[in-house]
């Protein structure tokens, strides 16, 4: 499951960013998440908790905020909203696209034109806003 991989990454960059303000002890941590990183966030928020314990990050509140996917094409230049693709999918679609981001080409094409050849603008990633 790739949320366990992530939630090592948001909490070893937390731990460096706390210890970056000299914080002995993290209240909240602001996390921003694309649409397209397609994270399960109840197995991502359990991870994080357990990867945390026995650290200053242990007992902060995690807010999660989330943002939008968009994606330009690179043949006609129309740009459309990633969730109007999406929701076309079947599951089994959803899913590799949950698990391998990349397949994304594979599974969606441009609206207007139907060319696989598009660009991903913003809606990926997992981000850490703030540690406070």
């Amino acid at each position: 499951m790739h949320e366990w991989a992530l939630a090592e990454g948001v909490v070893n960059t937390a731990l460096e960013i706390a210890q970056n303000k000299n914080l002995r002890k993290v209240k909240t941590i602001l996390l921003k998440v694309g649409e397209i990183q397609q994270i399960d966030l109840e197995i991502f928020d359990f991870a994080l908790k357990e990867l945390c314990k026995d650290t200053i990050i242990e007992s902060a509140e995690i807010k999660y905020e989330n943002f939008p996917a968009y994606l330009l094409c690179n043949f006609c230049g129309h740009k459309w909203a990633f969730y109007e693709s999406f929701n076309q999918l079947n599951e089994e679609e959803k899913e590799a696209i949950h698990f391998v981001p990349e397949t994304i080409h594979v599974y969606i094409k441009c609206p207007k034109c139907g060319s696989p050849d598009f660009e991903i603008t913003e809606g990926r990633g997992v981000f850490i806003e703030d540690v406070l």
